[in-house]
């Protein structure tokens, strides 16, 4: 497995204690057991890469892949946890083409039968293409806003495009909650920046009837770039920005206020949600309090636009990202 995930291989009991733990050391503290036969050191820590090396190591067989949500983590999509809303752990999803593996509480076997030729070894782990993972963990997300949150994390680290997504879709017909993709291709996005904003998106999509822009940039007008807020609604001048706990700080706090005065002096409402404002109903409340300060702007005070200036370069959709060279990236790609 490639370095650059830096994970710990598990290794089973070797009585000369060499290469493993001798059985005795394996039933101390300073082992932990990953699967039947296998340990690793007990300071490890169950990251979501880790988990998917515990599980890789009883791969025996060509005939099984990782896929859901360890393959898109395996991958390079660091959204994908491999935990419940709740915080709990789900195990690592494999899929088959006919093999039998003794069920075991890390791994999920899945009973659809698996199409070897979307097998791909990436960084020495047998996993299934990324538009196979993407649709594996889109059908199986425990509700539509969980299984968009998948998709618009997938398309955040530029692993598919909504065409991939659809194309395997379409191929596959016969597949299994195959409905819940076409409905999270129609609302997921290309350019949110994290789950946190995906709710807020759905939520202001149900509350109002309209689709706010994700992370689009604001400019004057005089082609200035002033601000890029979470989301846009672009017919009422209403931005709304999501504050994690990195905006805690002082001097996120000073960042914030920053962007607030920006984007009043060319025109446009911004309101902040925080943490638990989408279950109680304070977003709904806020949303309409500037929808109204929004309305009592004069025409003549929007000086805003969404219509970037010529020398600005769009990172909107994945294949806008795809097409940067690794020095544009760097430029276009930094995102706060």
């Amino acid at each position: 497995m490639n370095a650059r995930h830096r994970v710990t291989i598990p290794v089973p009991i070797d009585p000369s204690g060499s290469r493993g733990p001798t059985k005795r050391q394996a039933a101390s503290d300073d082992w932990r057991r990953t699967s039947r036969g296998f340990y690793v050191p007990s300071h490890v820590e169950p990251s979501p890469l880790q988990r998917v090396a515990e599980v890789a190591v009883l791969l025996r067989s060509d005939r099984i892949a990782v896929t859901g949500w360890a393959a898109l983590a395996w991958r390079g999509d660091p959204w994908a946890s491999g935990r419940r809303a709740d915080g709990s752990l789900t195990p690592v999803d494999l899929t088959s083409t006919h093999a039998l593996l003794k069920p075991q509480p890390a791994f999920r076997l899945s009973q659809e039968r698996a199409d070897p030729r979307e097998f791909e070894v990436v960084d020495g782990l047998r996993v299934t293409t990324a538009p196979a993972a993407v649709c594996f963990a889109v059908r199986h997300a425990t509700s539509l806003d969980a299984a968009v949150e998948v998709l618009d994390m997938a398309y955040l680290a530029d692993l598919v495009t909504p065409e991939e997504v659809g194309e395997w879709a379409r191929a596959h017909p016969w597949q299994r909650r195959r409905p819940r993709v076409a409905a999270a291709l129609e609302l997921a996005d290309e350019n949110a920046w994290s789950p946190q904003e995906v709710h807020l998106r759905l939520a202001w999509l149900r509350a109002t009837g309209r689709r706010p822009l994700t992370n689009r940039p604001v400019f004057d007008s005089s082609g200035r770039h002033v601000a890029t807020p979470d989301l846009l609604d672009p017919v009422t001048g209403v931005a709304g920005e999501y504050d994690g706990d990195v905006h805690l700080t002082r001097a996120g706090r000073r960042r914030d206020l920053g962007r607030e005065q920006a984007l009043r002096a060319v025109g446009l409402e911004p309101f902040t949600v925080v943490a638990g404002d989408l279950r109680d109903g304070r977003f709904e409340e806020r949303l309409r309090v500037a929808e109204g300060r929004a309305a009592r702007v004069a025409s003549a005070d929007r000086r805003w636009t969404v219509e970037p200036p010529d020398w600005w370069v769009p990172t909107f959709t994945v294949a806008d990202r795809r097409a940067l060279s690794p020095h544009e990236r760097r430029i276009w790609l930094r995102r706060g």
